[in-house]
């Protein structure tokens, strides 16, 4: 375990820095106090003061492996000896290794990948090459997603996060959720939302089958509650788009990469996309990195053709020197089994909680990719905080976490969600030390309920 020493000089230093020179996203600025961070190893962090706290969300679930793993830290070393960076003309053993590894590690006929700079870089490739592979110029994308924060990638978004750039770009239709705990549709059996492929169906009617190139999903909602789909929604929109000839793009920049207890989250159902996009855990953060993987298909479709996209840093040596480090310690360290085994452990222990604390409306996951959402009244479903709440009325979430933190436990809450993903690499003993820091300060919810 590594030495932490108090460095209070040092950590004002970092934080009149940043005050004066850093631009946070998401955020007032003059309304935040980042915490300044000295140093991190497998699943915590510590401040200058040296005071330690359990990373229960991965950072912004990226962190998968967890902090500073020896083999990740080495292959970043061994590889800034040899070669630090070469441009994408070339060709590099790290960036064809990876490209390789994806290809094995992928569900079905995945087989070949286009290196970007993050997840958002990645959806952008993948609505083009779909709009570009079909000649149609529409995309179907849902209220809940997040794609990320560049112009095509944040009108994709569904949630708020996509007002300030509107409008963005033409021809993206919104697509309701599967949310079985809030339905838009109010859940009747059977629910039209909820299957996938009559709503769709609906929408694609509306528009015109041969405007639209693709569906964009995550195939478990991320940062939006932790949505999983009801059993046979991914196949029923597998088969609307096959019907049509529609591109099915999975977003799996947070749910890939063993996060859900499988290698990418579609695997739990046995559907294979046309183009899935990756980011996050692909690395694990060590050095910014995301890839779209395409099918055979497409492949065959584009190999004769110049493809339409490029970036400076696509498959960078250092970022694919450590994702080829990070596959090979997933395999070699039963990362992804153990990711299964810790998501059994919540899926007992959650439900626990909500037993104990009537604030809790609902909990669901898979592998250590869950939410615990928060009401005020569990008959009414009444949030806790209002949707895109800020200032006062995000009181009782901000409340929560900063008890957390006081604590030692770091929470991702999203809006009236708790979001928990700690690190892959989590032991049983560190879970139950942050279920018991939650249950504490689940309290603090429960002070607001009717």
């Amino acid at each position: 375990m590594a030495v932490v020493e108090s460095n209070p000089k040092a950590a004002e230093r970092v934080r009149e820095d940043d005050r004066k020179h850093i631009l946070h996203s998401w955020s007032v600025q003059s309304k935040i106090a980042p915490l300044p961070v000295a140093g991190a190893e497998g699943r915590h962090f510590w401040d200058y003061d040296g005071k330690r706290y359990l990373d229960f969300a991965s950072q912004l679930v990226n962190v998968s492996i967890g902090h500073q793993h020896p083999k990740l830290v080495q292959a970043i070393k061994d590889q800034a000896d040899r070669l630090c960076t070469i441009g994408p003309p070339m060709a590099n053993d790290k960036r064809s290794e990876l490209a390789r590894l994806l290809a094995e590690v992928t569900p079905g006929d995945l087989v070949r990948s286009f290196f970007t700079n993050g997840g958002a870089e990645a959806n952008e490739n993948a609505i083009k090459l779909a709009r570009w592979y079909t000649g149609r110029h529409k995309v179907i994308a849902r209220y809940r997603s997040y794609h990320g924060a560049t112009a095509g990638a944040v009108t994709l978004t569904g949630d708020p996060r996509r007002w300030p750039a509107e409008p963005g770009i033409p021809g993206v239709v919104r697509a309701l959720d599967p949310y079985t705990y809030r339905c838009p549709a109010g859940h009747p059996d059977p629910c039209p939302v909820c299957a996938g492929a009559p709503h769709i169906e609906e929408l694609i009617q509306y528009e015109g089958p041969d405007t639209i190139a693709a569906i964009i999903l995550e195939t478990v909602t991320g940062t939006n509650g932790i949505i999983v789909p009801p059993d046979g929604y991914l196949r029923s929109v597998r088969a609307v788009c096959d019907r049509h000839g529609i591109v099915l793009i999975l977003d799996e920049v947070m749910a890939g990469f063993g996060r859900t207890g499988r290698w990418f989250a579609c695997d739990h159902w046995d559907v294979v996309p046309d183009i899935i996009t990756m980011a996050k855990g692909i690395n694990s953060g060590y050095v910014p990195l995301g890839a779209m993987t395409i099918s055979e298909a497409i492949s065959d479709w584009v190999v004769d053709r110049p493809f339409a996209g490029g970036l400076t840093y696509s498959g960078h040596p250092l970022a694919c020197a450590v994702a080829v480090a990070s596959i090979e310690a997933f395999r070699e360290e039963g990362i992804v089994e153990n990711a299964a085994a810790m998501g059994d452990v919540l899926a007992a222990e959650l439900p626990k909680l909500a037993e104990r604390h009537p604030s809790i409306g609902d909990v669901r996951g898979l592998g250590l990719f869950w939410g615990v959402e928060l009401v005020r009244d569990r008959e009414t479903k009444e949030m806790l905080v209002p949707f895109n709440a800020s200032g006062d009325a995000a009181a009782p979430v901000v409340r929560l976490a900063k008890a957390a933190m006081e604590r030692g436990l770091f929470l991702f809450v999203h809006w009236n969600v708790i979001m928990i993903a700690p690190p892959l690499t989590i032991t049983r003993d560190e879970l139950d030390e942050g279920l018991a820091i939650l249950d504490e300060v689940l309290a603090i919810a429960d002070e607001y309920v009717a």
